[in-house]
């Protein structure tokens, strides 16, 4: 059942460059443009995970701006792609949302740039989300990827995205969009 996944945008807690965990910033980029992909494959909640107040405060607008604001008028489409996304303080807050819309407790998907004893190709968890009516979340990190913490919570974890070279470092927006489309896009 494709109407029971969701998407997360991990801000805290991951880790920076020298391994120390911290919060990221929110960017208007990945507001907008995770939001219109996950409306593209129709994705039930994204949600925007910080604790951070002042980042909650700057998202909240932005959302607002585009679903209740000025926005709705200058672009009809961002709206619609605004209506499901929406924050949370931290990983255990969204999924404590998703189990009491959904009744069950979300299987939790991971990404990382590293193969872990747990990761699993995008044909065996994308047919299995298709088939499964257990709802699912997908959680991306920001910075330099999820904190271990929140990687143990993973019931699996997607292999990486790979191109034709070594360097793999895809901004946060393009990971979700190929993600997306490997696991629930038409072929």
């Amino acid at each position: 059942m494709r109407d029971n996944i969701y998407v997360g945008l991990v801000h805290y807690p991951v880790y920076n460059r020298n391994s120390d965990v911290v919060a990221t910033s929110i960017t208007n980029f990945d507001i907008h443009d995770i939001s219109r992909t996950c409306r593209t494959y129709d994705i039930k909640k994204y949600f925007i995970i910080t604790p951070v107040d002042a980042q909650q405060e700057l998202t909240n607008r932005i959302i607002n701006y585009w679903t209740e604001g000025d926005g709705i008028e200058f672009n009809k489409n961002r709206k619609e792609a605004f209506e499901n996304t929406d924050l949370s303080d931290s990983v255990e807050a969204a999924v404590a949302t998703i189990t009491e819309v959904e009744g069950k407790k979300p299987k939790i998907i991971t990404t990382s740039a590293k193969i872990f004893q747990n990761t699993v190709s995008y044909d065996l968890i994308g047919k299995e989300m298709t088939e499964d009516e257990t709802p699912y979340l997908i959680l991306f990190g920001t910075g330099w990827g999820l904190t271990n913490e929140i990687m143990d919570m993973s019931y699996k974890i997607l292999e990486p995205i790979r191109g034709k070279t070594k360097y793999n470092h895809l901004s946060v927006r393009s990971a979700v969009s190929i993600i997306l489309d490997r696991l629930l896009g038409e072929n």
